[in-house]
C-alpha cells in the first residue's frame, strides 16, 4: 500500500466528492421516502462502495500495471462461466453464483473497470500518433472492446453491452483515430442496420417497437405521468401518489428520475441534471491535467463517457425518449452493483490524481512497433 503524505491533502481532488455527495444524499432521501427498507439495504451498499473507494485509492496502480490484463481477461473468463454455469433471473443469464454462501455476483459489472483499465493500458504502451491510430491499431483495440461486448449481449443484456461498445469507441474517439476510419464504420453500420435488427432477440425488438409505437409502454406511461404531475416545484410526500400508490413502477431504480421529478418538479430535475452536467465537465478537464499521460487521459475520459450515457439513457427512457432497458441512474438508482462500481472508478480516478507527486507515477510517453 501507498505511505500516507502530507501532500494527499494539496493534490487529493475535493470538487469529486463535493459533486457527487449531493447526489448520493438526495437519493437515500427518496429511497428512505419509499421503502424503509431499501434504505437500510441501501446504507450497507454505501459502506461497501466507501471500501472499494478506500481500497482502489491506496493501491500503487502506476506500480502494479503489469496485472491489468490478467484482471481483463480474468473478468472475460467469468463472462464465458456464465454460460455454463450461471444463474438465471427475470429471464436471463447473468449471475454466477459463490459456492457455499449463496452469493451472487454480475460479471458484467466487474468488467467495466477492467475493460477502461484494459483501454488505458493499451493505449499508454502505444498512444496514437498526430494523425490518430490507423487501421492496425484500430483493429486491434477493437478486439478488446467487442470480445466483452459480444460476450455480455449474448447473456443477454444488450444494454450493458451497449454502454461499453459506446464508451469504448467513444474514448478512441477522444483520444485520436484517422477520420478515414469513423467514416467507413458510419456507412457499414448504416447499411448493415436491418441484419443487426434481425439478430436481435424477441423482447429486445419489442422494446424498440413500444419505443417508436405512438402509445409508450405502461411502465413509460406512468413514468410520464409522474414527471407531469410534479409541476415547476414538486408535490409533497403524502401528494406523491403516482408512487407512494404503486403506480410507478421500480420507483426506487429504474425510474427514480420519474419519482425525484414527481417530489421536487422542474427544477429539481434540472439541478439534478446540472450536478450530472458539472461532474461530468470536471471529469473531461482533468485531462488537461494529465497532458501526455495517455492511461490517465483514458481513464477520466471513459469514466466521464460512462456517466454520461447511464444519465443519458436513464433520463430519456423515464420521457419515452429511449427505449427500456434497466440501466440505472450513477449514484442515484438503488442498487449495489452499479453504486460500487462507480465508486472503483473514482477511488482509481483519485489514486491517479492524488498521487502525481510520486515519482513512480509519472507517465512515461512511448511507443511500440
Amino acid at each position: 500500500m501507498i505511505q500516507l503524505d502530507k501532500r494527499i491533502l494539496t493534490h487529493f481532488d475535493f470538487l469529486i466528492p463535493i459533486l457527487v455527495i449531493p447526489i448520493i444524499c438526495v437519493s437515500y432521501y427518496l429511497i428512505s421516502e419509499a421503502n424503509t427498507t431499501l434504505a437500510n439495504k441501501q446504507m450497507i451498499y454505501f459502506g461497501i462502495g466507501f471500501l472499494a473507494f478506500l481500497t482502489f485509492f491506496l493501491i500503487p496502480i502506476r506500480k502494479i500495471e503489469w496485472l491489468i490484463p490478467f484482471f481483463y481477461w480474468f473478468t472475460i473468463i467469468l463472462l464465458l462461466s456464465v454460460e455454463f454455469f450461471g444463474v438465471s433471473k427475470l429471464g436471463a443469464q447473468r449471475w454466477l453464483e459463490i459456492p457455499f454462501v449463496r452469493f451472487t455476483i454480475q460479471p458484467s459489472e466487474i468488467v467495466k473497470p477492467a475493460f477502461i483499465l484494459m483501454l488505458a493500458y493499451l493505449i499508454k504502451q502505444n498512444p496514437p500518433d498526430e494523425n490518430g491510430y490507423g487501421w492496425k491499431d484500430f483493429f486491434k483495440l477493437s478486439f478488446y472492446i467487442l470480445l466483452p461486448f459480444f460476450l455480455i449481449a449474448k447473456e443477454p443484456d444488450l444494454g450493458t453491452a451497449l454502454v461499453l461498445l459506446l464508451v469504448g469507441y467513444g474514448t478512441l474517439f477522444v483520444i485520436g483515430v484517422n477520420k478515414k476510419i469513423w467514416i467507413t464504420i458510419i456507412l457499414a453500420v448504416s447499411i448493415s442496420g436491418p441484419f443487426l435488427y434481425n439478430s436481435l432477440h424477441d423482447y429486445q425488438k419489442k422494446r424498440i417497437t413500444d419505443f417508436i409505437s405512438e402509445k409508450p409502454s405502461y411502465h413509460v406511461q406512468q413514468s410520464i405521468i409522474a414527471i407531469g404531475s410534479g409541476g415547476l416545484y414538486g408535490k409533497q410526500r403524502d401528494e406523491a401518489t403516482q408512487t407512494h400508490f404503486k403506480f410507478l413502477p421500480i420507483s426506487t431504480s429504474d425510474f427514480i428520475f420519474a419519482y425525484h421529478v414527481e417530489r421536487f418538479g422542474f427544477w429539481g430535475a434540472l439541478g439534478l441534471i446540472f450536478a450530472y452536467a458539472l461532474l461530468i465537465v470536471h471529469l473531461i478537464t482533468l485531462n488537461l491535467k494529465f497532458k501526455e499521460d495517455y492511461f490517465g487521459r483514458v481513464m477520466t475520459t471513459g469514466v466521464a463517457l460512462l456517466i454520461f450515457v447511464y444519465m443519458g439513457v436513464n433520463i430519456s427512457m423515464t420521457i419515452g425518449f429511449a427505449p427500456v432497458v434497466g440501466l440505472p441512474l450513477p449514484f442515484f438508482s438503488y442498487g449495489g452493483s452499479s453504486f460500487i462500481t462507480f465508486m472503483i472508478f473514482f477511488g482509481i480516478l483519485e489514486n491517479l490524481i492524488t498521487f502525481r507527486f510520486d515519482k513512480t507515477y509519472k507517465s512515461v510517453k512511448y511507443r511500440t512497433t
